[in-house]
């Protein structure tokens, strides 16, 4: 289809009547047949950039996609916009319904699946039978080594895409330094792709950091804000406990708004509730660790707020992008006292595992080995050694990466194991060391006196939007003059009414 014709498609096909920064250039590279890396700010809406090419192109277009979260919303929105033929497959889905599924596979333009699922020889072989035009990796900073998160089978990606004979490849991210960028496209083995990359900034978040001097001021303060500004709000923590604890404390003081928590280790189920509520205003504050967020596409987020402080830049720029996606005025606040620095420290050195942790892990496993015991699967590696799920993700991808682990199955023995034990412990060294200059790098900028939107942004582009408003606390932020709009107009619009309001509103009658 001819670059004249994509804002026609782009009208019949989801209603839009113009593209955003960005949007056309990827869309028509990718139509060409090129691979396509594009770097665009959090909810500019990068997912358009794959949905038009599914629409127009003659074949299906497979999406891996991070959380299942975001691909069951995603499958919903294009569905109620008539785009019917879509489907994500996840645990979710009860076996039946997946085999059912997979055997009409040729039925759909748009197929999500985790990285996860794309392991599995059957699921790929499945996939080969299909004409896939386009192979999508959304949030694609989880295949570099240096992103956000240590999923293995993200760095795996190349090898599907070699099984299905390399069809079109587009990566796309929303905070990917030069870098990762580069770390992508050697990680996909596409060294010719082309790079479509637009600045991050986006100049309606106002940026608002303070010193607390303990937790209670902080919670204070939280409930200040809240009580004063009556806008949906997402509060982030990085302990799952001190996101329950602060929730309740928060609905004991503002007994007017709808407050939950989330976080990883609450039941699926749960979590898509409570983000169906916030999404429909039936909850407006949410306390969430990072679990929450990736992909949420509710327009009217006007603070974001971090109790906790992320461990690195890009974590927060993801997490504060959640605000103000309509481009209306929102802020994005850092609460922070002394102590939050050791315990950021004290995660980052809990994220990896210890040289000790690995040798206990291998030699659990030759054990298990030699007394013909069962071995558990990659995936249980944390529970085996007792150690956090990201560490027993590390030691699984060095593993694989070594081919101790092949296709879910062992491959290993005391002598292979001495082989490899050195470059293990050497890229170890090096991520720790990374892990600490990330947060490092964000400690400076919380405590700078320099505008902090400029600094924010200096390590991913060459310069920022000027705030059309407020800008940030280094720069004069005035709360008395920040007046959000929001879609909460008041309590009785925010919340269900009960039937005796109801009926006294309908008949506009006085409660006697």
């Amino acid at each position: 289809m001819r670059t004249i014709h994509l804002e026609e498609a782009l009208h019949r096909h989801f209603n839009y009547d113009s593209f955003r920064q960005g949007q056309k250039e990827i869309i028509s590279d990718v139509l060409r047949g090129e691979d396509v890396l594009g770097v665009l700010p959090t909810g500019s809406g990068k997912s358009i950039c794959y949905q038009l090419p599914a629409k127009l192109l003659d074949g299906i277009t497979i999406v891996v996609s991070p959380l299942i979260s975001l691909m069951i919303d995603q499958v919903k929105e294009l569905k109620a916009a008539s785009f019917k033929e879509v489907i994500a497959l996840n645990s979710f889905l009860p076996f039946q319904e997946q085999q059912r599924a997979l055997n009409n596979l040729h039925a759909y333009r748009l197929i999500y699946v985790s990285p996860e699922w794309l392991q599995k020889r059957t699921h790929q072989n499945y996939l080969k039978q299909l004409p896939i035009k386009l192979f999508v990796v959304d949030e694609a900073h989880c295949i570099s080594q240096w992103g956000h998160e240590f999923r293995p089978d993200y760095q795996r990606l190349h090898e599907v895409i070699a099984a299905l004979d390399h069809p079109p490849v587009l990566a796309l991210s929303a905070t990917a330094t030069p870098d990762v960028q580069e770390d992508i496209i050697q990680s996909l083995y596409k060294p010719e792709m082309k790079k479509h990359i637009y600045p991050m900034d986006r100049e309606n978040i106002a940026f608002y950091v303070e010193e607390m001097e303990n937790d209670q001021e902080k919670l204070d303060r939280i409930a200040e804000m809240t009580k004063s500004y009556f806008v949906p709000t997402l509060i982030y923590f990085t302990s799952r406990q001190a996101s329950e604890e602060i929730a309740l404390s928060l609905s004991a003081k503002l007994p007017n708004r709808n407050i939950a928590y989330y976080h990883g280790g609450m039941e699926a189920s749960e979590r898509l509730r409570i983000q169906q509520q916030f999404m429909n205003n039936q909850i407006d504050i949410i306390c969430c660790t990072s679990a929450f967020g990736m992909g949420i596409n509710k327009p009217d987020i006007r603070m974001v707020i971090h109790y906790h402080l992320p461990l690195q830049l890009e974590s927060y720029i993801q997490e504060v992008g959640r605000a103000g996606r309509d481009g209306q005025s929102s802020v994005g606040v850092i609460l922070y006292q002394k102590g939050d620095f050791r315990l950021s420290a004290r995660m980052v050195e809990n994220e990896l595992p210890t040289m000790e942790e690995i040798d206990r892990v291998i030699t659990m496993i030759l054990t298990n080995q030699r007394h013909h015991m069962e071995l558990p699967s990659p995936e249980q590696l944390h529970m085996m050694a007792d150690i956090n799920e990201g560490a027993g993700r590390f030691i699984q991808r060095q593993l694989q990466k070594h081919e101790l682990i092949c296709d879910n199955e062992w491959f290993i023995d005391e002598r292979k194991w001495n082989q490899v034990r050195d470059s293990v412990m050497k890229y170890l060294e090096k991520r720790q060391l990374y892990k600490n200059s990330k947060l490092n790098e964000l400690y400076q900028w919380i405590q700078t006196k320099d505008c902090l939107r400029k600094t924010l942004y200096q390590s991913f582009q060459d310069n920022f939007k000027e705030a059309p408003d407020q800008c940030c606390s280094n720069c004069g932020f005035d709360w008395s003059k920040w007046i959000p709009e929001s879609s909460l107009k008041n309590t009785e619009a925010a919340y269900p009414l009960d039937w005796r309001k109801k009926l006294q509103k309908i008949l506009h009658l006085e409660e006697a």
